[in-house]
């Protein structure tokens, strides 16, 4: 059983903070459960594109207001607390805080908590090692694997 508390990730290498944004990872690939979780706020006014290529992201609004935009088709969905979007399509989105947005996240594959979104906005696939399968290191994709 895993039991830990927002507040604890505080100031640790699990409290990722950006210019535009907060994210506290609650739950990595190093809990070895097959999905992450991650309490994100992001800052009021501040446009943020991303894009996970590599990753299906489900996203529960929870306190605050904005703007979702589907970058491929511009359609604009308006994001409060209770509205949930799922990014199973690996969907470039665009997340424009009216309010600071406080958000609850999911990804599969689970993240490491090392990954940087790069120019594009994307995440790369990191390879976690698991040693039960003999497996003693983690690596990033190649780069084909990363341009897929």
């Amino acid at each position: 059983m895993i039991v830990r508390s927002l507040h604890d990730l505080d100031g640790t290498d699990r409290d990722v903070v950006t210019h535009n944004w907060r994210s506290k990872r609650i739950i990595l690939a190093d809990d070895r459960v097959g999905f992450s979780m991650h309490e994100t706020v992001l800052k009021a006014g501040t446009v943020n594109d991303f894009w996970y290529a590599h990753h299906v992201e489900a996203v529960l609004c929870v306190e605050g207001h904005g703007e979702l935009v589907d970058k491929e088709t511009g359609e604009v969905f308006a994001l409060r607390p209770g509205t949930l979007y799922l990014l199973d399509n690996h969907e470039r989105h665009q997340v424009r805080p009216i309010t600071d947005l406080r958000t609850i996240c999911v990804f599969n594959p689970p993240v490491t908590g090392r990954e940087v979104h790069d120019e594009r906005g994307a995440y790369p696939l990191i390879h976690l090692a698991d040693p039960e399968r003999g497996d003693d290191r983690s690596s990033l994709p190649s780069d084909e694997e990363t341009r897929a």
